[in-house]
């Protein structure tokens, strides 16, 4: 599987020295002079350098830096470079995400789809899955578990998972038909209409899952533990997740202010506890969850 990559400066590269006398361009193997960057500002070189395209023109550019009398000069070549490992060991993190579904499509599949949930524990609010199809190029700097990232990184890629899936699709059991048929039926319910969400845009050949099997879906299924952490389909599916409830739960606090729901999404805080005590239950919390049981027993 090939990712869509920025231009990277192989460590070998970045570290070993090039001969000034030669002139060797690395990426060529063809003879170049070194830029000169002496008589160039030091605001000159950051633009300059912001537009460079191609290894061989980083390379050339940062050894010229390295050799530069003046400090700055000589620190911004090393943020390039700082800059461009980091780059690369993000890019190669990416790679190992999708290692799985590499292998299922060497093995024949076409179209694998990732799938996660969330808001299992939240004592208000639906349980929400999403099912999410990546194409074999992704730019998607920075996904991971949804649980590990900042609100505005989860909505950044959430953006832009949507923007390049293939395709995707959101399945949700509310509170009254968690209370009725337990909070472990509902998660895998959930899952189960996100995955037949998505089938009515794409014929799945493999669904990647995180922790579980879905019962109900005859499509082959790989269930990986921790699969948000170690899955990049799996990991888009969790960031769609989070954002989608997490709008929701936005929503719901304007149509049921004062317990926080905006702040908490629905997880049992303190404050959330508080508010159940003082306001009662409403009609998206979860009866069967114990704090909800208590507190609508003391309001009865």
């Amino acid at each position: 599987m090939a990712l869509r990559k920025n231009p990277r400066i192989r460590e070998r590269e970045l570290m070993d020295p090039i001969d000034s006398g030669s002139g060797l361009d690395s990426g060529s193997g063809e003879v170049s002079e070194l830029p000169e960057t002496s008589r160039m500002s030091l605001s000159a070189l950051r633009e300059t350098l912001s537009t460079l395209d191609s290894e061989a023109e980083i390379n050339s550019w940062c050894e010229a830096l390295s050799r530069d009398q003046r400090v700055g000069a000589r620190e911004i070549g090393e943020r390039m470079l700082r800059r461009l490992r980091a780059e690369q060991v993000e890019s190669e993190r990416l790679e190992r995400l999708f290692e799985h579904r590499a292998r299922l499509i060497e093995g024949g599949c076409q179209v694998v789809a990732g799938v996660d949930e969330v808001g299992v524990g939240p004592l208000a609010g639906p349980v929400v899955a999403a099912a999410v199809v990546l194409p074999a190029r992704v730019d998607l700097p920075g996904l991971n578990d949804s649980k590990k990232l900042s609100s505005k990184a989860r909505e950044r890629l959430d953006r832009a998972i949507r923007e390049q899936a293939l395709g995707f699709a959101i399945g949700e059991v509310e509170s009254v038909e968690i209370d009725r048929i337990n909070i472990l039926q509902a998660t895998l319910e959930s899952m189960r209409r996100a995955v037949n969400a998505l089938e009515s845009q794409l014929r799945l050949d493999h669904v990647l899952v995180d922790a579980r099997k879905i019962p109900g879906v005859s499509i082959a299924q790989t269930a990986l533990i921790h699969g948000d952490a170690i899955d990049g389909s799996i990991a888009a599916a969790s960031i769609v997740a989070k954002v989608y409830r997490d709008g929701l739960m936005k929503r719901f606090a304007v149509d049921y202010p004062g317990y926080g729901l905006e702040r908490h999404m629905g997880y049992g805080t303190s404050e959330h506890i508080d508010a159940l005590q003082r306001l009662g239950v409403s009609p998206i919390h979860r009866r069967s969850f114990s704090p909800v049981a208590a507190a609508a027993k003391r309001k009865a």
